[in-house]
């Protein structure tokens, strides 16, 4: 237990009594308001919530359990990193896709995690610190066992993975064959010994509805009070309430701090149907944002892939416009498909209560972190403007508490944080309504003005001429397969103009397929791929308006190392789920020497390089290092001693396995500062 004496309060105890009470009280407005009871607000006494919070906090705080709790969570979360990758799979004609991480000590299996996916995929497992195995298998019966006869893989033959404190572990990707060998788990073992009534989807793309029970108030407190427990237990997702229809433009909506889907409620039913389909994005809100923001391309990422749809609209409230933007900032290169971005109710210059919880709270909800008006978080959203291609429309509302002693507010967010000038001077309009911070997601008043600009943007759209051509892409692999295949990525520079090439991400099953449309004009097509070198690149292709022309390309194995380098951080801007390359704050960006691999009777340095074609030293397999990434090409199968050298830094140290063809899991290097 934590000792909080009450009496002569100090300070330092008032804030975080403050911090506290502010934070209970926005989720007490969510839950009445999604209970439909917020009406009632209005006969009770003026003091009720108040007086109804200041004891609930002083028990709180005079027990201490809960903030123990809370630390032994964040502490547990600054330890552990997430396994992602993909499972490539024919679906059988039941169950769901299991898969799961587990150690091996003295001949024991034991379990880190596992998730559930509908169909083959992406996945996401969250693990300690540790070495891990990687397998998956077809649950048929849907009983967490792994039973005879279901069809199963690993990763590797299996290779360990090496799971640091904080960060990521990328490119973990495997099949389950048609023909199931043997693997590392034994037939029989037990997943998880309390088995749900069902098993549930944790994939990107899953169909629900809004009533289901992972959408429950209570499961939006324990995402921000316990996000460890929940991202183990619900994950982070994007979900869909109808099957895909490409004719239908998706929405993606982002909830708030300690919020569900659930809330979208209203907005949701006031769609055009036959127009849009809604997309809901459900994350644990006391998490480092920037690493939810990762999370979200990851998830649209693989859905974009899938789907090639050309068009999104994204719509947040609060602390999810924050994510949002972060994502939008970060990936819009990766993400043209985003046209409109609406956010509600959004600390824009943050909240101050956040920063006297970091400052003053004994135990630190990590999101309170990217919430300090001055924090580096909230800096880098505004280090560049929105881009010109999405349409960014802001609203708010200004019924809140008004006394001497507060700033005017929205009942829970100030408005001059919600009113923050940076963002205002990019937003096509921004609308106040006569709604408070919860309210706004349930007015009529909103939800017609919404509509109206979700309409218009549609209709604009439409009107523009429909113009662009297609590609055909006929690609295949030279080479014997045993697992999955590589995702190429196709690049098409334009020939006529300057501007930067159309980069365009594929899975192994598109080869044959339509992608596009792109613009009409002259191009030159390239085609690159993990472990694999194409037999050709810039080859010319002209693009004309409604019309499909064919490319043909053939992939061949090809040993590769490369990597990110990063400065280490402190344990609390490590966040688990997000690559170190995309670590804040970035106060020591480093700036590559040079590189020396040998192994195999090679021996090779490369230092750095800038080319005009970021992308040209790929297509001709050139070895290269720039700025904090480095690349070898053309290895024999082998180990590999890697050292780095880097300004201000340390010397690196790393070895690596190559196995042509076969693209192995890559998480970034941290480098440590010299004193």
């Amino acid at each position: 237990m934590v000792p909080v004496i009450i009496q002569g309060l100090n300070f330092t105890g008032f804030t975080i009594f403050t911090v506290y009470a502010n934070i209970f009280l926005q989720e007490l407005k969510m839950k009445l308001s999604n209970a439909n009871m917020w009406s009632l607000k209005a006969g009770l006494p003026q003091n009720f919530y108040k007086v109804g919070v200041a004891l609930l906090v002083i028990c709180f705080v005079a027990t201490g359990c809960a903030l123990v709790e809370l630390k032994e969570e964040v502490n547990e979360s600054l330890a552990s990193t997430v396994l992602v990758g993909q499972i490539a799979t024919a679906p059988p004609k039941s169950g769901a896709i299991v898969v799961a991480a587990y150690s091996l000590k003295e001949g024991k299996r034991k379990i880190a995690h596992y998730t559930v996916l509908h169909e083959s995929g992406d996945f996401e497992l969250m693990v300690p610190e540790g070495k891990y195995f990687v397998c998956a298998y077809w649950d048929l019966n849907s009983n967490l066992v792994y039973d005879a006869g279901e069809p199963a893989g690993q990763y590797g033959e299996p290779s360990l993975v090496a799971a640091p404190a904080g960060g990521a572990v990328l490119e973990i990707n495997f099949e389950i064959p048609a023909k199931s060998g043997a693997i590392d788990l034994p037939q029989g073992f037990e997943i998880s010994p309390g088995r749900p009534r069902r098993l549930v989807s944790r994939q990107a793309g899953a169909v629900v509805s809004l009533d289901d029970e992972r959408f429950a108030a209570e499961n939006g407190s324990r995402g921000f009070w316990r996000p460890l427990e929940f991202f183990k237990e619900i994950g982070g997702n994007i979900y869909f309430l109808e099957k895909y229809d490409p004719d239908k433009i998706p929405i993606l909506f982002i909830h708030g701090v300690a919020g569900t889907p659930t809330g979208w409620e209203c907005l949701i039913n006031s769609l055009h149907r036959e127009r849009f389909q809604p997309w809901l994005f459900y994350y644990p809100t006391g998490v480092r944002l920037k690493s939810m923001a990762y999370l979200l391309f990851w998830k649209l990422y693989n859905l974009q892939i899938k789907y090639k749809f050309d068009t999104l609209y994204v719509t947040a409230h609060s602390m999810g416009g924050l994510v949002a933007r972060s994502f939008i900032m970060d990936y819009g290169r990766f993400a043209p498909y985003v046209k409109l971005f609406i956010a509600l109710a959004t600390p824009w210059g943050g909240d101050q209560m956040a920063e006297y919880g970091v400052k003053q709270s004994p135990a630190v909800i990590p999101s309170w972190i990217d919430m300090q008006p001055e924090g580096e978080f909230l800096q880098s959203l505004y280090r560049h403007k929105m881009p010109d291609s999405v349409s960014f429309y802001m609203f708010s509302g200004h019924r809140g508490s008004r006394n001497p002693f507060t700033s005017n507010n929205d009942g829970t967010i100030t408005l001059a944080s919600i009113m923050d000038w940076r963002p205002q001077t990019e937003a096509k309009m921004n609308y106040v309504f006569n709604e408070d911070h919860t309210s706004i997601l349930d007015s009529q008043d909103v939800a017609e003005q919404y509509n109206t600009i979700i309409n218009a943007i549609t209709d604009g759209k439409q009107l523009k001429t429909d113009a662009g051509g297609y590609l055909k892409i006929n690609f295949t692999y030279d080479y014997p397969l045993d697992g999955s295949r590589p995702r190429p990525i196709l690049f098409l520079q334009p020939d006529d103009h300057g501007g930067p090439a159309i980069e365009t991400h594929l899975c192994p099953d598109d080869s044959g397929r339509r992608v596009g449309p792109f613009p009409a004009g002259k191009y030159t097509a390239s085609l690159m791929a993990a472990a694999a070198k194409a037999d050709r690149h810039h080859v010319p292709v002209s693009i004309v308006n409604n019309d499909t022309r064919d490319l043909i390309f053939t992939f061949r194995p090809d040993g590769m190392v490369y990597g990110h380098v990063a400065a280490r951080q402190g344990v609390e801007d490590r966040p688990a789920g997000m690559p170190a390359e995309q670590y804040l704050p970035n106060e020591r960006p480093v700036v590559i020497q040079e590189v020396t691999l040998k192994g195999a009777g090679i021996e090779s340095t490369v230092r750095p390089v800038e080319y005009s074609d970021p992308f040209h030293p790929f297509f001709l397999s050139l070895n290269f290092c720039s700025k904090n990434y480095f690349h070898f090409f053309g290895l024999p199968a082998g180990e590999y001693e890697v050292e780095i050298h880097a300004k201000g830094f340390k010397p690196y140290n790393k070895t690596y396995v190559v196995e042509p063809g076969r693209p192995a899991a890559l998480k970034a290097i941290e480098l440590v500062p010299l004193p």
